[in-house]
């Protein structure tokens, strides 16, 4: 199985597809149909039980676009930029680091220098991918992947759409942590659309303009605050350290996540925690385990404002490839995890008007000398006018960090971008002693970041099986029924008996009464209804017919499972329990001994 079989699934199934197709298409949007809408909405429902409820944290909805001043803040507007080359013959921009992975054996040439990217073009005598001119010799320069639009009427306040859900949590800190209680650590997730204006998207799902994300930002104190690191310390997991990738025959290390921290493999105990936690929930989905890893940074590709960060990769080509060796397979990253520390809150701090730390009470009082200044007003007024008030505050705050710049007869402060210089005696700069109850700090940040997209790509990647039922040849999706689509699907088995199909519309109406998803179908051959639900990964199939309805005994269907085919016969009335139990995780093959097996040759009807 190519990946191309699983796209064309995707499309022909209404899992997902190019958007504005009606006008000729645009590169990195894609439209999720029916099926996919339900999957991904899964996903995202699986995802929220996980990180949110289960982990007890809050979550909330930010908007997407955002002013300016916090991508200033953030870093963005001078950081979040990839490479880009500009074709000189026909105008059109592509991906330097991509078209270098593509034309060599580098597998990450995002982390590597500008300038080596552009000898990597020349050496390889890389040429343009839509017109064949060569690219030796052409710029390589950053572009800022952002969305600029503007908020309000006219020129407005410029604004941006946002490149990952993570600033809306962090600039709404200072009421979140009134929430909770100003009690650390607490967690906020978010599942929302993430906008990045990329060069040159590709791949389906996995490089898009607008695509999905699931983040949790653990706020936490760095001196105090540890993970329940036993919970996890038993989960087996798959990894690429970052040394492992540098060396020349470098390969994974097999272990698990409790040996990985103690051996310091994995640096942060908290990172640890959530890989645990996210090996455990990839694998209840449906990943493929054998198709699944969690890769390092290397140095040159941590973003501005990691410590350290993992990503969750799975191989999507299916074709078979010896993805227990490092360098085979078609890798793509699902998930990240970052330890951020405080660069963001202190960002945010630093460039707006509020307080993103929270109050860390003593467990005892403590006397300790504080420098202050109490600068004198009546000489700072007239000097300085109305930036008097500024000066201040510039004086305070010096006062804090280098007490020792008011030894001199004079001290200096920088007042909007200007360098103001104040006697020593006006300040009146003094140290005392005072008692404290507790200190504000900046709590540290670790973010487990999911891309729900990528998820769904990598679900119908290794969900995707062909395999031979009654000598034909069938495709299906084993999708975990939490996660498919769609529950169950009800199919009289012909349409001119009154009966049956009065007893399929009942049963379809009583299960989606308790909750389930359920499709009702009663065109063409029941074999090539079986066929258009195992496509779409639905887990089980329900067949009312002739033979249900008569006897003296109660009215029955027969239950098809997805993987199987195998067929059994349930009275109507214990139905809806019996399958809401096999949806919730039952045993398919314990609950087919407790009936009549059907041996039918429906399957090529």
């Amino acid at each position: 199985m190519a990946s191309e079989e699983v796209i064309e699934l995707a499309k022909r199934r209404g899992f997902y597809f190019g958007s504005n197709g009606a006008y000729g298409g645009t590169a990195g949007f894609y439209t999720f149909g029916p099926q996919g809408s339900a999957l991904k909405r899964n996903v995202e429902d699986a995802w929220r039980d996980r990180f949110t409820v289960r982990e007890g944290n809050q979550e909330i909805q930010a908007p997407a676009v955002m002013p300016e001043p916090v991508f200033e803040a953030s870093g963005h507007l001078d950081t979040f930029a990839d490479m880009l080359v500009e074709c000189g013959e026909c105008g059109e921009s592509h991906r330097a680091d991509h078209l270098v992975e593509d034309a060599s054996s580098i597998e990450d040439a995002e982390a590597l220098p500008i300038s080596e990217v552009e000898m990597l073009i020349r050496d390889h005598d890389i040429v343009c991918p839509a017109c064949g001119s060569p690219l030796a010799g052409e710029d390589v320069e950053e572009f800022n992947l952002m969305f600029k639009t503007n908020i309000g009427p006219g020129s407005g306040q410029t604004g941006y759409l946002r490149p990952e859900t993570a600033q809306g949590i962090f600039v709404e800190f200072p009421r979140l942590k009134e929430y909770a209680r100003g009690q650390l650590p607490f967690g906020v997730t978010q599942i929302g659309p993430a906008y990045r204006n990329e060069i040159a998207p590709r791949g389906g799902l996995r490089r898009l303009r607008e695509f999905t994300q699931a983040e949790l930002e653990q706020f936490i104190d760095p001196e105090e605050d540890e993970p329940d690191l036993a919970a996890v310390e038993d989960v087996e997991v798959l990894l690429y350290p970052a040394e492992e990738q540098e060396a020349e025959n470098g390969s994974y290390v097999e272990t698990t996540i409790g040996e990985a921290v103690e051996e310091g493999i994995v640096g942060s105990a908290w990172i640890g925690y959530y890989l645990g936690l996210a090996q455990e929930w990839y694998e209840r989905i449906g990943v493929d385990v054998d198709r699944f890893r969690f890769r390092q940074h290397l140095p040159g590709e941590l973003a501005h404002y990691s410590a350290d960060c993992w990503d969750a990769e799975s191989e999507v080509s299916g074709d078979n490839p010896d993805t227990a060796t490092p360098g085979e397979g078609d890798w793509i990253e699902i998930a990240g995890f970052s330890y951020r520390s405080d660069y963001d809150l202190s960002k945010h701090a630093e460039y707006s008007d509020d307080r993103f730390t929270v109050f860390k009470e003593y467990d005892e009082p403590k006397t300790v000398e504080r420098a202050t200044v109490d600068p004198d007003m009546a000489t700072l007024g007239p000097k300085f006018g109305g930036d008097a008030a500024a000066v201040a505050d510039a004086l305070e705050t010096l006062a804090e960090r280098d007490p020792d710049a008011f030894e001199a007869d004079a001290v200096s402060v920088e007042v909007d971008g200007e360098t103001v210089t104040v006697d020593t005696d006006v300040a009146n700069f003094s140290v005392e002693e005072v008692t404290e109850n507790g200190e504000h700090i900046t709590p540290h940040v670790v973010e487990p970041s999911f891309g729900v997209g990528r998820t769904v790509q990598t679900l119908l990647a290794h969900g995707y099986t062909e395999d031979v039922v009654s000598g034909e040849a069938r495709t299906y999706l084993d999708l975990d029924p939490e996660v498919a689509p769609t529950d169950a699907a009800v199919f009289p088995l012909v349409t001119n008996d009154d009966d049956l199909v009065a007893l399929a519309e009942d049963i379809a109406d009583d299960l989606r009464s308790r909750g389930l998803t359920v499709a009702y179908d009663d065109s063409g051959s029941i074999g090539r209804r079986y066929r258009r639900q195992d496509e779409v990964g639905t887990p089980f199939c329900l067949t009312v017919d002739k033979t249900g309805l008569e006897g003296d005994g109660p009215d029955t269907v027969t239950v098809r499972e997805r993987d199987s085919a195998a067929q059994v016969r349930v009275p109507v009335d214990e139905l809806a329990d019996e399958l809401t139990a096999l949806l919730a995780g039952g045993d398919f093959a314990a609950f087919a001994d407790q009936y009549e097996t059907v041996e039918t040759d429906l399957e090529t009807q």
